[in-house]
């Protein structure tokens, strides 16, 4: 059984630059699965995004479409919309984001987001201040918002350390990988299997993206 990690560092505070590498070195120290792991495929890339409307923005064009589709959708988007602000996508029409990528509920998720944080019902910038599940429970006020994309926010936006996406299919995939699992764990053996990784699981779900990308592929894998 992995040994817990020791190591406190609490959850609201920033992390510094790429700090999964510290992290993560951290945690192969106590479980070898992961050590192995991460000599196999070495350590992740950053990954980033600057806090504000556009990250949000672009969590929901990738909702639900693989990376290479959103990658279109969002540069297409943003050719359309410059600069891209709340007050540019709310001088479009529905039709007329429609026209530059986005389908109808996109559309509608887009035009809602750039409404609450023009009209000061989401600041964006507050939730800095904020712990994690607070900061969860105010972005899913927003509707196309939920606990996935507030989670993908915090993690890549809000560099926070202890986020875990467990209803992540790829890092579900990643995880059945790295333990040699029969079946994909669903969110909440997820959440169970990554316990002792606090209070680094930001990092461990960073380097599992990474492991689902460059790892064999089990043919058991369902």
């Amino acid at each position: 059984m992995p040994v817990r990690v020791k190591h406190f560092s609490p959850s609201h505070l920033h992390m510094p630059r790429n700090p999964h590498h510290g992290a993560l070195r951290r945690l192969a120290a106590a479980d070898p699965a992961l050590a192995a792991a991460l000599a196999a495929v070495g350590l992740p890339p950053p990954r980033d995004r600057e806090p504000g409307f556009a990250s949000l923005a672009r969590i929901i064009v990738g909702q639900q479409v693989s990376t290479a589709s959103a990658v279109a959708m969002w540069l297409k988007l943003t050719a359309g919309i410059d600069p891209f602000t709340p007050d540019g996508v709310l001088a479009r029409t529905p039709d007329e984001l429609r026209l530059i990528g986005l389908s109808r509920q996109k559309a509608a998720y887009m035009l809602g987001l750039a409404r609450e944080i023009a009209e000061g019902r989401l600041n964006l910038e507050g939730l800095q201040a904020l712990d994690d599940e607070a900061a969860i429970q105010e972005i899913t006020r927003v509707k196309g918002l939920g606990r996935w994309s507030a989670e993908i926010y915090l993690l890549f936006a809000l560099q926070r350390t202890d986020i875990w996406p467990a209803g992540d299919l790829a890092l579900q995939v990643g995880m059945q990988r790295l333990r040699g699992l029969r079946k994909r764990p669903d969110p909440k053996r997820m959440i169970k299997l990554a316990e002792p990784w606090r209070p680094y699981r930001g990092a461990a779900a960073h380097f599992l993206w990474h492991y689902y990308r460059k790892a064999p592929f089990l043919t058991r894998e369902r």
